[in-house]
C-alpha cells in the first residue's frame, strides 16, 4: 500500500477547497466521456476542477493521449511509450467546446518527443477546428517545448491562438530534479520566439508562462525568473502552490504563505506584466479567459 506523501504539516485553511455545483460537474464529465477526450484537470488532479467544471463550465483539454514521453517529477500524467495519434481528436475537442458553449477554450497536450513535429500539427488542427465550430470563442494553447523546433512552434503560432502558453514550471537550479528531460534556456527561447512572432504578426496575441512554488526555490529566485520572463516578452504569469499528486512524486518542501503570493503579483505588475495570477490554488489555466472579449 502506498504511503501518503510527507508534507510540512497539515494543509492550511487557504488550501482547502469547496466543491460547488456537483450536477454541473457531472454534466461536463459526461460530455468529456461521450467525446472520448482527456482533460488535464483530471490527469493532473487539479484542485480547481470542481470550480472550473461546476461554476465556469470550462475544462482544459489534453491532446495526443494520456501518456507522456517526459519524466517530470511533479506530474501525474502517465509516462512511457504513447500510442498513435487519433486524427479525429481535434474535431471532437472542438465539438465539446461548442456543446459547452465555452467563451474561452484551453487546449494542452502531453509531450510527444516520438513524433517528428512533436505533435504541433495536431495542436494547430485543434485551434482551427475550434475557430470553425465556435468562431466567437477565445483559444489558449499550453504547448511543450517541441525540443526547440522553431518550425513546430511556427505551425502552432500560424494557427492563430489568442494565448500561447509554455510553462517553465520551476526555477533554473531545480530543473535537474523537477524537469530532468527539459532545459530552462530552451523554454525561455520558446517564449522569446513566440513574443517576437506576436510583435511581427499578431499584436493581440498574449504570451504566457507559469511555475509552481514550494519545491525548494527561494523568493529571490522566483523574482529572477520573473525578470527572465519579462526579458523574453511574457505578458501573463501564473504562480501557484505545488501539491504532490502522490507519495511517489516530488515531496513538498513548504507551504507558501498568501502574503508571498501577493508579493509576486505586486512585483510582477511593477515589472510590466499585463496580468499576474499568483495565489495558492492558481494553476496554469486557472481563470485563463479573464479579460477575453472585454
Amino acid at each position: 500500500m502506498a504511503r501518503p506523501p510527507v508534507l510540512p504539516g497539515p494543509r492550511p485553511d487557504w488550501l482547502k477547497i469547496r466543491v460547488p455545483a456537483p450536477e454541473v460537474v457531472a454534466e461536463v464529465e459526461g460530455l468529456i466521456r461521450d467525446k472520448n477526450l482527456v482533460t488535464v484537470c483530471e490527469e493532473a488532479r487539479c484542485p480547481n476542477l470542481h470550480e472550473c467544471w461546476g461554476i465556469h463550465r470550462t475544462a482544459t483539454f489534453m491532446l495526443m493521449g494520456d501518456v507522456c514521453t517526459r519524466h517530470c517529477g511533479f506530474c501525474n500524467v502517465g509516462k512511457g511509450r504513447p500510442g498513435d495519434l487519433d486524427p479525429q481528436e481535434p474535431q471532437r475537442v472542438a465539438e465539446a467546446v461548442a456543446q459547452l458553449g465555452l467563451k474561452f477554450a484551453v487546449v494542452t497536450s502531453v509531450n510527444r518527443d516520438d513524433l517528428e513535429d512533436g505533435g504541433s500539427a495536431h495542436v494547430a488542427a485543434a485551434i482551427r477546428w475550434i475557430r470553425s465550430l465556435s468562431p466567437g470563442s477565445g483559444v489558449e494553447v499550453l504547448i511543450p517545448d517541441f525540443q526547440g523546433s522553431e518550425a513546430a512552434l511556427l505551425t502552432v503560432l500560424e494557427a492563430g491562438p489568442d494565448v500561447l502558453n509554455h510553462n517553465v514550471e520551476t526555477v533554473p537550479h531545480l530543473y535537474r530534479r523537477v524537469r530532468p528531460d527539459a532545459d530552462y534556456g530552451q523554454s525561455l527561447e520558446v517564449l522569446h520566439r513566440s513574443a517576437q512572432w506576436r510583435d511581427r504578426h499578431a499584436p493581440g496575441m498574449r504570451v504566457k508562462s507559469g511555475i509552481m512554488v514550494g519545491l525548494g526555490e527561494l523568493p529571490e529566485q522566483v523574482l529572477e525568473l520573473m525578470a527572465d520572463w519579462r526579458r523574453s516578452g511574457v505578458d501573463i504569469a501564473t504562480i501557484g502552490q505545488y501539491l504532490p499528486p502522490s507519495a511517489v512524486h516530488l515531496p513538498l518542501q513548504r507551504y507558501v504563505e498568501p502574503a508571498e503570493f501577493d508579493m509576486y503579483a505586486r512585483r510582477g505588475l511593477e515589472m510590466g506584466f499585463q496580468r499576474v495570477e499568483s495565489a495558492p490554488l492558481v494553476r496554469s489555466s486557472y481563470h485563463a479567459g479573464a479579460g477575453f472579449g472585454d
